[in-house]
């Protein structure tokens, strides 16, 4: 049975999606705009499904909020129990049931089961309840539920592609099995490092599911141009090997250029059968590939790796909205990272290119940032075993694995966690930062929560709540001598969704990095002054992500269009007019197109027959 909410909770059942667009309306009662609108709204179409064929159709699909034209027109009467119900009836009847489940995983199946049967009802929910829900689609319990995708799995879900269909016909003809031609984002993973949890294989499969989730969600693309892809090259986990329930090929990873070779002709493919403007995210490739295949296919194609790029720039962003509180630039801070991967490499790397906005030099900026990677703080004396990228950081330091020693040493405003190492920043080390720094910067960014260097209740409790905190993965509110702190989630979702939303709607060329440090900017101006001030929040709230999507794109567009990188033509004359038309709706669509009179001498029966001389039929 479902219990009966409160009147309050009731409440939180919000329309946020309807109140943004009620919010920016078009003005209708001028021509021009009129005309625009005419022109960009997206077009209703009868579905040539009927029946039952149209009930298990999940974009089509309303449930009991069909109404009882639609059911008898489009043969579904008598299909459904006899109720009409409206969307937010559904939605509400939907969230109950949600929470009363046990546990995240719990929700997490439902909502799964839910986007498998009714589409629009599962981005309401989502859209509506957008804090509450986001760990559930994704991090941190879509890591569990890649840890369990073979016990939990359903329905199937994006394209697999494994190492042996390697040929650009063979992944072609994969392609063309999925049931729409009109893709424009593919999120592609190969499985080999599935948030903070490893080599997963194709359990990795729900990280590109839920990512596209959110594009949906978060920026309004719409879910019929979004495609989950899994390359499977087998996997080095030998747990998964031996696990019954596993999903995947039984053999070790590929390398080498029978790997390169096989995404190679995947890209080609893939933009064979649906445009070469199509994007293309990269999502969890393990360190060795994932520089690697952004720097090889960055300038010729239409992707971006949201664990270098995206998680960049959030971090930037946190950076930028932390110094409206320090009342310093972000060239005139020490920043000491722990961990040294590609997502911490990338940090470093927006760092530089901001500093170097500021007014620096590149060596003045790199000089600033100080690396500590398993071996210890990146030195001169290990210079011949340092990749190129992590050569410029290294330092004329004494060697140290000692993170304490070198914050003692640097004496950095800020300390960013990308490690996986639980626990990593103690609290002797958050102390010193606190007393080096009246406003400590601390991002403990490390996912899931499991692996963060430090929780925030830590963060605030030992720099007496002076820290400006953040996370990887959501924590809960902490309340300290009589103050509510909201710890920030540096949170990609604040910054891929808008850019993609740019990328596909002005179907750009490429994807520069000067774009996510504009999104970046975007992201920190956002911030409210009750959000630092009060709250010493240092992101944006998450119910404002859609919004804010919708401004970063119009920002790409007019980037991309500066710079001759945007192949729609013409351009919109109206930005973000053409943006808000195309953004996905959560409310139902009326299903049966209107009908309309013509004149009437056109449309009129009984044209005069001549007579026709009937042979047969005139004889005696």
């Amino acid at each position: 049975m479902l219990s009966r909410l409160s009147p309050a909770s009731i409440r939180r059942l919000s329309t946020s999606t309807r109140c943004l667009s009620d919010k920016n309306e078009p003005d209708l009662s001028d021509p021009k705009t009129l005309a625009l609108h005419k022109l960009y709204r997206p077009e209703r179409t009868t579905p040539q499904k009927r029946g039952i064929d149209l009930l298990k159709s999940p974009g089509l699909n309303k449930g009991m909020a069909f109404s009882l034209h639609e059911r008898q027109y489009l043969g579904v009467h008598g299909l459904l129990p006899p109720a009409f119900m409206t969307e937010e009836q559904q939605a509400y009847r939907i969230i109950t049931k949600l929470r009363q489940q046990p546990d995240n995983l719990a929700k997490y199946i439902q909502l799964d089961s839910l986007q498998d049967r009714n589409e629009k009802l599962y981005y309401r929910v989502l859209c509506d309840n957008v804090k509450e829900l986001m760990p559930i689609v994704y991090t941190p319990t879509v890591g569990q539920a890649c840890q369990h995708f073979g016990f939990i799995y359903r329905n199937p879900k994006g394209l697999y592609i494994t190492i042996n269909d390697n040929s650009i016909s063979k992944i072609h003809q994969i392609l063309a099995n999925w049931p729409t031609e009109n893709v424009r984002a593919i999120v592609i993973t190969d499985g080999e490092r599935i948030l903070g949890l490893g080599d997963l294989g194709t359990y990795g499969i729900g990280i590109p599911v839920g990512k596209l989730a959110l594009y949906v969600a978060l920026a309004g693309i719409r879910p019929e141009w979004c495609l989950p892809v899994i390359l499977d090259v087998g996997t080095d986990n030998s747990e998964l090997l031996n696990d019954p329930f596993y999903t995947g090929l039984r053999r070790k990873r590929v390398r080498g250029p029978e790997y390169d070779t096989l995404v190679d002709n995947f890209m080609k493919a893939a933009t064979k059968r649906f445009g070469r403007d199509t994007l293309i995210q990269f999502e969890d490739f393990g360190n060795q590939n994932a520089y690697r295949l952004l720097d090889r296919y960055k300038g010729e194609y239409c992707m971006f790796n949201d664990d270098i790029q995206g998680t960049a720039a959030v971090v930037v962003a946190g950076l930028l909205a932390s110094t409206r509180i320090t009342k310093k630039k972000l060239s005139q801070e020490r920043i000491v990272f722990l961990g040294a991967g590609g997502a911490a490499t990338g940090v470093a790397e927006m760092c530089v290119r901001q500093m170097m906005d500021e007014g620096l030099s590149e060596e003045e900026a790199c000089g600033r940032i100080y690396m500590v990677d398993i071996e210890g703080l990146i030195t001169t004396s290990r210079s011949k075993s340092l990749g190129e990228r992590h050569v410029k950081f290294a330092k004329d330091l004494p060697d140290t694995k000692n993170l304490l020693e070198v914050v003692k040493t640097v004496k950095p405003g800020a300390l960013i966690g990308a490690s996986t190492v639980a626990g990593a920043f103690t609290e002797d080390i958050i102390k010193e930062m606190a007393r080096l720094n009246p406003r400590p910067i601390i991002f403990a960014l490390s996912n899931p929560t499991s692996k963060a260097e430090c929780t925030a209740e830590t963060a605030y409790r030992c720099t007496n709540g002076a820290v400006l905190f953040a996370s990887g993965s959501p924590f809960e509110n902490v309340e300290m001598n009589g103050k509510l702190y909201k710890p920030g989630q540096g949170n990609n979702a604040y910054i891929f969704p808008g850019v993609a939303l740019g990328a596909v709607l002005f179907r750009t060329k490429n994807i520069p990095d000067k774009l996510f440090l504009l999104a970046a900017r975007m992201v920190a101006e956002a911030v409210s002054e009750k959000s630092l001030n009060t709250y010493s929040r240092v992101y944006p709230r998450l119910k404002d992500i859609r919004e804010l999507s919708v401004k970063i794109a119009v920002e790409v567009g007019e980037y991309c269009y500066r710079h001759d990188l945007a192949t729609l033509h013409p351009k919109p004359d109206d930005m973000e007019m053409f943006i808000r038309q195309n953004l996905y709706s959560v409310e139902y669509d009326e299903l049966i197109n209107k009908t309309y009179e013509w004149p009437a001498k056109d449309s009129k029966h009984g044209f005069p027959v001549p007579v026709l001389r009937r042979t047969s039929m005139d004889e005696e």
